[in-house]
């Protein structure tokens, strides 16, 4: 049988390189998740305050590094606050481990201590910690999600909680992950630790849940109403007298020295800029509103 040669009519069609959006790399993830930290960081501090001595709790963010396994198992002490979080259907992992030196003063100050933990501390959590350790579980849950809410990604569920890390049992198989540390400063001068502990394909679930959802949402006109434009403090003019003076009846004025003028019957409110003569926002009458003189708006642009 003689063999045959099948020959394009055409060239195959084949992707740019140029238009084919790549995947994120780690720097660019464990860059996000610094923004996201940071947010993070602030929410923890509002939501900490209460428990923790009052107005005056700061937690600042550190610089994300990777970790192996073995390494964020080392850093959490025998007695820890520590909970297994999942991401989306998967589960995906996500540890979160608290001080217990801070969880015991915490509870200390709920049954009206001032806020102090033993020296030595125990081998497990006593039993009136556990409702401390289920609020606290509660607000680090509100506060992750909230800061990761602009990524798109699924919500974080806690799974498991344990006062041991080795019992959650949380990176079967999984070598390295990505480490955040926060560190948390207490009015009385306490500062403690919290960590966060995830492999390199939970940050990448939660960032292509933002990119699948930036990609298909419209873009939308900004809202002047809302914030952070509705707090931006704009300067504007409005000229309730323009009038021409010789140079003789400038030189003669002093006090006392009546200037008949007349005022225009629609004054314009201009954006302030440089030159004085911004872009008219709005035109008004001159009036009055409580002993002082007001510009009632009769057209807005």
């Amino acid at each position: 049988m003689k063999s045959v040669s099948i020959v394009a009519e055409r060239p195959l069609a084949q992707h740019c390189d140029a238009l084919v959006r790549k995947a994120p790399g780690l720097a660019e993830l464990t860059a996000r998740l610094d923004a996201a930290t940071g947010k993070l960081a602030r929410g923890l501090a509002g939501a900490l305050a209460p428990l923790a001595g009052g107005k005056g709790v700061t937690v600042k963010p550190r610089p994300t590094r990777e970790v192996s396994e073995i390494e964020f198992s080392l850093l959490i002490p025998e007695l820890s606050a520590s909970t297994l979080f999942g991401l989306g259907a998967e589960a995906l992992p996500l540890v979160v481990s608290l001080d217990a030196g801070a969880v015991l003063r915490m509870v200390d100050r709920t049954f009206g201590g001032r806020g102090a933990a033993p020296a030595q501390l125990p081998a497990e959590f006593p039993g009136s910690a556990d409702m401390m350790i289920e609020r606290l579980e509660g607000l680090v849950t509100a506060e992750l999600n909230a800061a990761f809410a602009p990524w798109g990604s699924a919500a974080l569920t806690p799974l498991r909680r344990s006062g041991a890390l080795d019992e959650l049992e949380a990176f079967p198989g999984i070598d390295q992950l990505v480490l955040v540390e926060l560190q948390v400063s207490e009015p009385a001068g306490d500062a403690w630790p919290i960590t966060l502990a995830l492999p390199a394909a939970t940050l990448a679930a939660m960032s292509a849940g933002s990119a699948a959802e930036r990609a298909r949402l419209p873009r939308s006109a900004a809202d002047p109403l809302a914030e952070p434009f509705a707090g931006i403090r704009l300067d504007c003019t409005a000229v309730l007298v323009d009038m021409r003076l010789s140079m003789k009846t400038v030189a003669a004025l002093r006090p006392g020295a009546m200037l008949p003028v007349a005022v225009a019957r629609q004054v314009p409110l201009r954006l302030a800029d440089r030159s004085g003569e911004g872009p008219v926002l709005a035109t008004g009458t001159v009036g009055a509103a409580e002993d002082r003189v007001a510009l009632q708006i009769t057209s807005a642009t």
